[in-house]
């Protein structure tokens, strides 16, 4: 029998699959695991390379058979699509995932480990409550609309319209049972506040006790929240040999649609970490905004953008600039520094 070199490991809730291959790629087996049973299966099998899809639970079992003494390599799913063969099952999977791991020029998720991801669902956490906020604040300002009411937009406006609830002259306009509706949706409203405010708290102190997030908030535009995610969902930055690849990883570079030697540039990718891209730009737009409203340095960048660009357009290219500035910064261990203004 071959020796196994690489085993394929097509994960799942209950159902796992194992598919194991020599130094060729030839199969050497093919087993369907339970999930009680898999640690025993690897506890009595040769320490080998073991591949995975980076998805839900994979780092956990990356972890798991990382302590067991075994080589684990996690994969983007959208890279091991291209080895699928026709149809699709655990079995088919499986091997397709074997065989993306032993191409020399495959690219692979580095294991986190249960810090890093603690790490990360903070911002987990938060976003979940800021996505409620807002489904809370439509739902109040849609249901006051249907009885003639507009509220302006935007949260600082729902104290007031809380106590205009309150008050006689909307209150006596609402029928009985819409009241105590709208107040509750009020009340959850002022609940989830808080703990927006208590994990905005924990992020600004994480963000003051690591020096590399205190490196990173000297950057224009960057926070504390900002700093915090890069440092907690970003993998290390020595996996980027250039400022232009972690701005790719993020997916804020342009995507290419090349051929016969003519280079043609599209919209933004939107690949990679999806989270950290969207702080990046909210941070370039808010200098963008800044700079509309009291005018950007004389000879700088942005005012040269922003002189011939779309703001939108000069928000995106800024936060791909603040993506290059993360990754000088963290590799060189220093601070930023202004660039001098250029004169005509």
């Amino acid at each position: 029998m071959s020796e196994v070199i690489t085993i394929g490991l097509d994960i799942a809730k209950n159902a796992f699959h194992a598919h194991g291959a020599d130094a060729l790629g030839a199969m050497v087996f093919s087993r369907k695991l339970s999930r009680g049973k898999l640690l025993d299966f690897f506890t009595h099998h040769p320490r080998c390379t073991v591949a995975l899809e980076a998805c839900g639970g994979a780092h956990h079992w990356a972890r798991e058979l990382q302590a067991m003494g075994y080589k684990v390599r996690l994969i983007p799913p959208a890279y091991v699509k291209p080895f699928v063969k026709r149809h699709k099952n655990d079995a088919v999977d499986a091997e397709a995932i074997c065989e993306a791991a032993q191409r020399p020029g495959m690219r692979f998720v580095a294991v986190k480990s249960e810090e890093q991801q603690a790490a990360g669902l903070v911002f987990r956490t938060r976003d979940l409550a800021v996505r409620q906020r807002t489904q809370l604040i439509n739902a109040i300002r849609g249901h006051l609309a249907e009885y003639g009411w507009v509220a302006p937009r935007g949260t600082a406006h729902m104290a007031m319209l809380a106590d205009l609830l309150d008050e006689e002259e909307m209150a006596s306009s609402l029928p009985e049972a819409a009241r105590p509706m709208f107040a509750l949706m009020v009340d959850m409203l002022g609940e989830l506040e808080k703990r927006i405010g208590l994990l905005d708290r924990e992020i600004a102190r994480r963000a003051k006790e690591d020096e590399a997030a205190r490196r990173l908030m000297t950057i224009p535009g960057i926070g504390p929240i900002a700093a915090t995610a890069i440092i907690a969902l970003a993998p290390p930055i020595e996996t980027f040999t250039k400022g232009r690849d972690f701005a790719a990883w993020l997916g804020l570079a342009p995507r290419q649609h090349s051929t016969g030697g003519k280079q043609k540039l599209g919209s933004i990718s939107k690949m990679g970490e999806r989270t950290i891209r969207r702080l990046l730009i909210i941070g370039g737009s808010s200098m963008v905004r800044s700079a509309c409203r009291h005018g950007a340095p004389a000879g700088s960048w942005l005012e040269r953008m922003l002189a011939r660009k779309p703001r939108m357009l000069v928000s995106v290219a800024l936060a791909n600039k603040m993506a290059r500035m993360v990754w000088a910064l963290l590799t060189k261990n220093e601070d930023y520094r202004a660039p001098a203004a250029v004169t005509a």
